[in-house]
């Protein structure tokens, strides 16, 4: 099975087989830059030595990144790296490579805000929809989230856990597909600022994701929506004070 990206990023794990190897190169290089939008990739042969690949290795790996919507090929001009508007953003890999190149505090702040239009909805929809043993496993979740002996990665990871509980008992198959977008900004908050540095900030954490099972409980929706929108604000807060940016200051989309 595939290690999630906030895996990844803790563990530092590598890719094995030569498909994924020449996957994940490719792709970090052409989400870095060192390949540009619009420019022309280097012949399959050229790839294959640098990649010391087979040829058929080779274009299983451009058929995937041309999934992933990275590149299109094109006849007798070659591979182009298409605008990163066609990127596909749901993906983890793609999320991973940007993670891997570094990022700043607006692609942050996007993800935050693709956030603040999914999740809350989810948990309203939770409120709804969630059984009791979806609500008592939430619970659990949550309560989790105030150990003591969390360190910075085992929080993040309970965090993760606990955010893909509420958009799983949401009931709609659609909201899963958000999963890698709430790991990838979930991961940003790990790699920036953890609250696993003080004993008062982990009992904060736990607090107000309780509150949120509470209000999901209540089966109110209105309350679930709210708890969930102050989580996600608090976090991305952080993420700003880690950044030096204060919270009176526009990002650079203007928001």
């Amino acid at each position: 099975m595939r290690k999630g990206l906030l895996e990844t990023v803790i563990t530092g794990a590598k890719t094995r087989t030569s498909h994924a190897q020449v996957v994940d190169e490719l792709g970090k290089a052409i989400v870095a830059g060192e390949f540009p939008v619009g420019s022309i990739l280097p012949g399959d042969l050229e790839l294959a030595v640098r990649f010391k690949v087979s040829r058929t290795v080779l274009r299983e790996a451009m058929k995937t990144l041309a999934a992933k919507g990275l590149i299109v090929p094109r006849a007798r001009i070659g591979t182009r790296v298409t605008p990163k508007n066609n990127w596909n953003l749901f993906d983890s890999d793609v999320l991973t490579w940007h993670f891997h190149g570094g990022v700043d505090e607006e692609f942050l702040h996007h993800l935050s805000e693709i956030r603040l239009a999914f999740e809350p909805h989810g948990a309203a929809l939770a409120a709804v929809n969630a059984t009791e043993a979806e609500i008592s496993g939430m619970m659990r979740l949550a309560v989790a989230m105030g150990d003591p002996e969390h360190t910075a990665e085992t929080l993040a990871i309970a965090d993760l856990r606990f955010h893909l509980a509420v958009v799983e008992a949401s009931g709609n198959p659609f909201m899963r597909t958000v999963g890698s977008l709430i790991e990838a900004a979930l991961v940003g908050i790990f790699k920036l600022s953890s609250p696993a540095s003080g004993r008062d900030r982990i009992d904060d954490v736990a607090r107000t994701h309780i509150r949120i099972v509470e209000q999901i409980s209540r089966r109110d929706e209105a309350g679930a929506r709210a708890a969930m929108e102050n989580v996600i604000r608090v976090g991305r807060e952080r993420v700003r004070v880690a950044l030096g940016v204060s919270p009176e200051a526009k990002t650079p989309a203007g928001k």
